[in-house]
């Protein structure tokens, strides 16, 4: 079984949630590297290695942590084009938004989210909520291989 450390994604805009994101994932002492990307286009370049990432090292990340309302591509739109991919459909994708909108959670459950988190306004909350969401995908979750 390949058990290689994989990437964990963070696909922010806000560079102020960017920031407290990388501190919570670094407190969570996780071997995983995170790279931040900061909209939807730049993520799908990244997961499909062109453009800037084109040499990138190949491989899936663990987790792709979402955030819904960005520039250029917003989260829902990465979501279903990442559904659409063979090579990419099965990589867990946690919504991590503010948006407290039915319409972006339903929309998000329907393209095959797999956790939708509310961003708490509360610090602390945002903190222990991201380490948890981090030690849960890289660390605990059992993926089959899909790359």
């Amino acid at each position: 079984m390949n058990r290689h450390i994989r990437t964990i994604l963070l696909v922010e805009d806000s560079m102020a949630d960017a920031e407290m994101s990388l501190d919570a994932l670094r407190e969570a002492n996780l071997a995983n590297p995170v790279v931040h990307l900061q909209d939807g286009v730049e993520c799908m370049d990244w997961l499909q290695c062109r453009g800037a990432w084109a040499t990138r090292e190949p491989g899936n990340p663990a987790v792709v942590l979402l955030d819904i309302k960005m520039p250029r591509m917003d989260g829902l739109e990465v979501l279903k084009r990442m559904r659409a991919d063979e090579r990419l459909k099965r990589i867990p994708v946690v919504i991590l938004s503010s948006s407290r909108e039915e319409s972006d959670l339903a929309r998000s459950w329907d393209l095959g989210v797999n956790a939708y988190v509310i961003k708490p306004v509360d610090v602390d909350q945002f903190f222990t909520a991201v380490r948890t969401l981090g030690q849960f995908w890289a660390v605990l979750n059992q993926a089959p291989e899909y790359d």
